[in-house]
């Protein structure tokens, strides 16, 4: 499959499809899927402009209200993590991940889903050592802290794609750099272009440390991020003999290293491929089983050790889940807007917190199914559905 690799977005999709476009004229192929590896900038209206930790200066429509209201229709399926430059007022919504326009998927905080035969894993956000530990505690409207700490992973969402066993994960997208990713590459070249990383390197401080972890723990094929604004490749040789190959790519702008086609395969294809997006009945199962750790206050919450406490599901976990999806997991493209439209020339369209704080009927859904419970829920009180776990190993 021709997978196409785009580094921040910054709400260029218009200038994104069109490259693509470009490229596929040029060379006659066709690329079958599109993944965007944060600052994806899901800007409904107005409002959400508000929730964008950026400078008054940045804070611009660009072009996914087209695609959102159906004006436009993305013309290849499109997967996103978030960044540290979103609409944290829609994207909290969807904490599970779930569809932000047709053919476009949000992976939600951390997520797994199959494309093809393909397992592409993806943890949104960046690295803050001070919230890392905290829950989801953040709620629109949010403030000068919490519209900056809503983009911060938390050890959750690192500690349940730890927990992956059953097959090989094709891709890993983040918006970080795992730390120490750059000692596998060509590190010289790298601080010709950015000399500013010399002491952040040098002290082991560039990139992340959870996703370091990840990485070494779940080893994918392939390791995709964005962030820094620069083109770089690294292959890590894992002490098992498997091997990740990394590939950071630069932002949106003309002339800049954004985008790149790679030819992978899955590691276990599909007899009859779908062209579809399907759930990963895997994390399905380990949403469940770990639904109990969820945590929505603004304190430090410290999870099990992963040698003392595995969630990692069994036969029984998998036949459970699948009986409950009837054994089908495509993600149906069952999209709704859940906020106003942006209307040009028209301004601002005032909405009240309660439609700020509204459920998005693809978590109400899933959650429906898994048992599992939906953090803005917790956090406001409302009726939830009486969770049973499952812990066992």
């Amino acid at each position: 499959m021709k997978i196409a690799i785009e580094g921040c977005c910054h709400g260029e999709l218009d200038r994104i499809y069109e490259t693509i476009n470009q490229i596929e004229t040029d060379r006659q192929i066709k690329i079958d899927l599109l993944l965007i590896c944060g600052d994806f900038q899901a800007v409904r209206n107005e409002q959400d402009l508000q929730s964008m930790a950026v400078p008054p200066k940045y804070r611009s429509m660009q072009d996914f209200w087209r695609y959102y209201s159906g004006e436009k229709r993305a013309p290849v399926l499109t997967i996103f993590i978030g960044g540290n430059h979103e609409s944290s007022d829609f994207l909290i919504e969807l904490p599970y991940g779930g569809w932000v326009a047709p053919n476009i998927y949000y992976m939600g905080y951390a997520n797994v889903v199959n494309f093809n035969g393909l397992r592409i894993g993806g943890l949104s956000g960046i690295y803050k050592p001070h919230d890392y530990n905290l829950g989801h505690y953040e709620l629109p409207p949010f403030d000068e802290k919490t519209i900056r700490s809503i983009y911060h992973i938390r050890s959750l969402d690192v500690y349940r794609i730890k927990q992956l066993q059953q097959g090989k994960i094709d891709i890993m997208i983040s918006h970080d750099w795992p730390r120490g990713i750059v000692w596998y590459g060509d590190t010289q070249r790298l601080l010709q272009r950015k000399q500013y990383f010399h002491d952040d390197i040098y002290t082991n401080k560039l990139g992340s440390e959870p996703l370091e972890e990840a990485l070494l723990q779940v080893q994918p094929k392939y390791w995709f991020s964005a962030h820094l604004h620069v083109k770089f490749a690294a292959l890590v040789e894992h002490t098992n003999g498997q091997s990740t190959r990394f590939l950071a790519l630069d932002k949106c702008l003309p002339g800049r290293d954004f985008l790149q086609i790679l030819d992978i395969e899955p590691t276990t294809p599909l007899p009859s491929p779908t062209n579809r997006l399907s759930l990963d009945p895997e994390w399905l199962c380990i949403l469940s089983k770990t639904d109990h750790l969820l945590h929505v206050q603004r304190t430090n919450t410290f999870l099990p050790p992963l040698s003392q406490n595995s969630f990692t599901p069994n036969e029984e976990n998998f036949q459970k889940i699948r009986d409950d999806f009837s054994n089908t997991f495509e993600i149906p493209e069952i999209f709704e807007p859940t906020g106003p439209v942006h209307k040009p020339g028209i301004g601002n369209t005032p909405v009240d917190i309660e439609q700020l704080r509204k459920n998005n009927p693809q978590t109400e859904l899933l959650c429906l199914m898994l048992g599992i419970r939906n953090p803005i829920d917790i956090i406001l009180n409302r009726k939830i559905q009486p969770i049973q776990h499952d812990q066992t190993n």
